[in-house]
């Protein structure tokens, strides 16, 4: 099992490191992903996550997109698994777990700290989904 800390860490790094571990039938359990940081222009990002979710209910039919820190998370990782609807993508899917702060679970477990960014302009995602 890898244990994940995404604090501080950029969520596409992140995102293509535990797709690929998930891949090779490693259980990947990703904690604190409220304070994962998305590169960027503030402004544009949050109106990219707008005009996600207000395709719903118009004529264009898209998905619903979660604004829960962890299944947000969790579909940044999906979109870098292949078919995630049938054979290996699905079972890498259902090794990946994702954890607003970290649960008594994993407290005393030390987990990698991988890909820290100081950026510039950048987000956390608790910032974005709110």
């Amino acid at each position: 099992m890898k244990l994940i800390n995404a604090e501080d860490s950029v969520v596409g790094r992140i995102a293509s490191f535990a797709a690929k571990e998930a891949l090779k039938g490693e259980e990947v359990v990703i904690i604190n992903c409220e304070k994962a940081i998305i590169s960027g222009n503030k402004k544009d990002l949050k109106q990219e996550v707008l005009n996600k979710r207000n395709k719903v209910g118009t004529l264009q039919v898209g998905p619903k997109v979660s604004l829960s820190v962890e299944k947000y998370f969790k579909r940044i990782i999906r979109g870098m698994l292949p078919d995630h609807r049938t054979g290996r993508g699905r079972e890498a899917f259902k090794r990946i777990l994702c954890y607003k702060g970290i649960p008594e679970k994993y407290k005393s477990e030390k987990a990698l700290e991988i890909f820290k960014e100081s950026k510039i302009k950048y987000m956390t995602l608790s910032e974005l989904t709110k």
